[in-house]
């Protein structure tokens, strides 16, 4: 039984530890199954001969619409690139919403909008959802929930315990744009900066490449709430291997870079919503690379090597030379960003 005195807090919605231990301790304790081992808002299942990956997301972002960003497009992009790295190809989403008492009209027809053109944008459809209205005050707005499933690709076995010591780790742009963005969109810092979110689809970019490469492909991940930083923790733990990354080679736009520095907050921890991390065999490296560049993704890099140990770490060699281990984000660097 849980301690009658504990509380949730808002960290336990950031993504980092506190997040994880809600998992465990609550969730994975009481649906304890399989699938629920292998991943947390996502599973690849098996109906008949078919694998058929299937995943959920709530998304509650404030301010509702930044530079590059809508918290519609968002909830179909974040669902849809979801699916995409369980190695599959979207299909199908459901869209319900908590919406409160007193929220103009107008605004939740400018939500579905963006819904409806990113799904366009995607080729996917929404076929069904539901709505629910709370009392003035008990939701802050909207709240969106998607859910979606896909087909897996024939030939394709990605997942966070696929890990492979000398496995190269890539990255498919810059990190923390769409953690920066809504920081600076909310105006609570005296911050100004071009900072556009990077929430994008990775549709063009994850199935041409795993149509090409296949099951040398061994991790797909999105690295959203913790960043990049926690998202690396979570492969090597579920891998139980150590993930060794150079801290040189790292995209970061500098006015990210910037404005982290300022706030005194680590642009690993931000979140990405069209940035992906991938481990593949190191034979295909460099066609991995080749392939991200030449569909856009300019800023493609690797940026470290998988290895034995210490298992279930990160270790990150510094801009100076140093090591250092990088560990899940603690404490909460912002609030209700995805």
């Amino acid at each position: 039984m849980a301690d009658p005195t504990r509380e949730i807090s808002l960290e336990h919605g950031a993504g980092g530890k506190l997040s994880h231990d809600l998992l465990n301790e609550v969730f994975r304790a009481k649906y304890d199954n399989t699938y629920l081992r292998k991943a947390s808002d996502k599973a690849v299942l098996k109906i008949g001969g078919r694998k058929v990956a299937f995943t959920t997301d709530a998304f509650v972002m404030a301010p509702a619409r930044v530079p590059g960003c809508s918290l519609g497009e968002l909830s179909v992009f974040g669902t849809v690139n979801d699916i995409l790295t369980c190695g599959a190809k979207p299909l199908y989403l459901s869209s319900s919403f908590v919406i409160e008492e007193g929220f103009r009209l107008q605004e939740l027809e400018e939500i579905a909008a963006d819904m409806a053109s990113a799904a366009r944008r995607c080729n996917v459809k929404i076929v069904t959802g539901d709505t629910k209205v709370v009392e003035r005050g008990k939701a802050d707005g909207a709240f969106v929930v998607t859910s979606g499933i896909g087909e897996v690709m024939r030939g394709v076995s990605v997942s966070g315990s696929n890990a492979k010591v000398g496995d190269k780790v890539i990255v498919s742009g810059s990190v923390g744009r769409h953690g920066a963005a809504v920081l600076i969109a909310r105006g609570e810092y005296g911050l100004s900066a071009n900072i556009r979110s990077d929430c994008a689809p990775l549709s063009s970019l994850v199935v041409p490449m795993l149509k090409k490469l296949g099951n040398r492909v061994h991790v797909l991940r999105d690295p959203t709430r913790g960043g990049l930083a926690t998202t690396l923790n979570e492969i090597a733990t579920e891998s139980r291997v150590c993930v060794e990354i150079d801290e040189r080679s790292i995209p970061i736009d500098e006015s990210v870079r910037a404005a982290c520095e300022l706030l005194g907050i680590d642009p690993l921890y931000m979140a990405c919503e069209g940035v992906m991390a991938l481990l593949v065999d190191p034979a295909v490296e460099q066609s991995a690379l080749i392939g991200l560049r030449r569909r856009g993704a300019r800023e493609s890099a690797s940026i470290g090597t998988v290895t034995s140990s210490p298992k279930g770490k990160v270790l990150m060699t510094t801009s100076v030379g140093g090591k250092r281990y990088v560990g899940m984000l603690r404490g909460m660097s912002l609030p209700r960003i995805c």
